[in-house]
This record gives structure tokens, C-alpha cells and sequence, in this order.
């Protein structure tokens, strides 16, 4: 599904000054793989999670998606992919706050064009352990179920891949392991997930870590998933 090849992105300070986040990374993500990308802050992970999320584009090197080499593409055109393509989840839920839960998993449908399906929307929310909650408003939610809202919303345009930037950063360490808990239910149906994350803990749940430092693959490791199950 992934191919990055030789992967550079160099930013610039504001006096010119380069600076190099990403050097020489390479490696490939088969379909159906659960993957965490793990390290410290500055690591250069967000920097390669903006890359293969079309958010960004690289300074050199391959990127590959599905396929498609997507290095060179527009904002338009990674826009379109992303609708297609590709759910977010992010550490800070990114939710619309004075619309319902309901609401907010719709808003995917609203930016593709496509026609609102409120049954599906509905249906995402019961998925997610959500479903008497869908017409209460963010404010309403608590953290836990907020990034639950966000898991369903990435999830209603039926994308392929799944990535989740520190999903469980602003949760307590039941909410967290809940999250991570779903995250495994959904790769277990056939979902393409990578999350970013600096956890040792949040990694473990992954069946494959990528350790990223100073801008390099540090570690490339396949690993033994956790199998702790946690109530919703």
C-alpha cells in the first residue's frame, strides 16, 4: 500500500537557515498492516506522518500510495486524494465544537461532495460505542469519547488507511488503552492503520514499530501485539 523510497524534507527558519527533518528513509507498509511509528519529540515523525497524510510533500525521494506516486502532487490533487484515501485521527480530536457528535462525523461527506448518509453516520457511532451519544454536542463529551467521535469521522468515507497522530496524548491511561483497544478492533476487520506516537506502551499494540531518530529509521521490527482487552 506504502512505498517511501529515499525520503528527504528539508524546512527552512525564518533567516534561510536549512533544516534537514527527514533523511534517506525507505520502507514499505503492505495493506492490512497495524504499524506505530514511535519517537521523541522532534524526531521527525509528525514531519513523515504530514507526508504519507498528503498534508505535505517531500523535498526529495518517492512516495507512493496504493501504487500511485502522489510526490509531486498539487494541493488539489492531495486534497482529492485525501478525501478518497486516507482518515485522521489527531491527539487534540480536532472536532467541531458547537455541533453534535452526529454532526461532526458527517463533515467527511460534506468536504468529498458526496451525498450525507445521516443512517451511516449513525451507524459509524454505534460502531465506535457511541450511539445514544450522537446528539449531544462536543462540550457534552468527555475525552475519551470525543477522540471516539474522531475515530467514527475518519472512518465515514470508508477510507482505506487509518492514521492517528498520538491518539491517546490527551487521554487518561483507561481512555488510552480503550482507544488503542478500538484502533486493534478495526485493523482486526482489514484496516491499514499507522499511528505516531513517543509511547513504548501505545506501540506495543501495533504488530510492527518503526523507530524514528534524528530524522532516520533507527529500527524497522515486527513485534507481538498486546492483547489486552479493555471495556469500552
Amino acid at each position: 500500500m506504502i512505498e517511501i523510497e529515499k525520503l528527504e524534507k528539508t524546512y527552512r527558519r525564518g533567516d534561510g537557515t536549512p533544516v534537514t527533518a527527514l533523511r534517506d528513509v525507505s520502507f514499505k507498509i503492505e495493506a492490512g498492516e497495524f504499524v506505530t511509528v514511535r519517537g521523541a519529540s522532534g524526531s521527525g515523525k509528525s514531519s513523515l506522518l504530514n507526508i504519507i497524510g498528503c498534508l505535505d510533500t517531500p523535498t526529495s525521494g518517492t512516495y507512493r500510495l496504493v501504487g500511485e506516486d502522489v510526490s509531486g502532487y498539487s494541493d488539489e490533487q492531495r486534497s482529492h486524494l485525501r478525501c478518497r484515501r486516507i482518515g485522521f485521527v489527531f491527539q487534540s480530536f480536532n472536532l467541531l465544537p458547537r455541533t453534535t457528535a452526529l454532526e461532526n462525523v458527517e463533515v467527511p461527506a460534506l468536504y468529498s461532495g458526496e451525498r450525507v448518509d445521516e443512517r451511516k453516520a449513525a451507524a459509524l457511532l454505534e460502531r465506535v460505542g457511541l450511539a445514544e451519544r450522537g446528539g449531544h454536542f462536543v462540550s457534552e463529551l468527555s475525552g475519551g469519547e470525543q477522540q471516539r467521535v474522531a475515530i467514527a469521522r475518519a472512518l465515514m468515507n470508508d477510507p482505506p488507511l487509518l492514521l492517528a497522530d498520538e491518539p491517546t496524548g490527551n487521554l487518561d491511561s483507561a481512555a488510552g488503552e480503550s482507544i488503542m483497544h478500538l484502533l486493534t478492533e478495526l485493523h482486526a476487520e482489514g484496516r491499514t492503520i499507522i499511528v505516531v506516537t513517543h509511547d513504548e506502551a501505545t506501540a506495543a499494540h501495533a504488530g510492527r514499530e518503526l523507530l524514528i531518530r534524528d530524522g532516520i529509521i533507527a529500527m524497522d521490527r515486527l513485534q507481538v501485539a498486546a492483547s489486552a482487552q479493555v471495556p469500552r
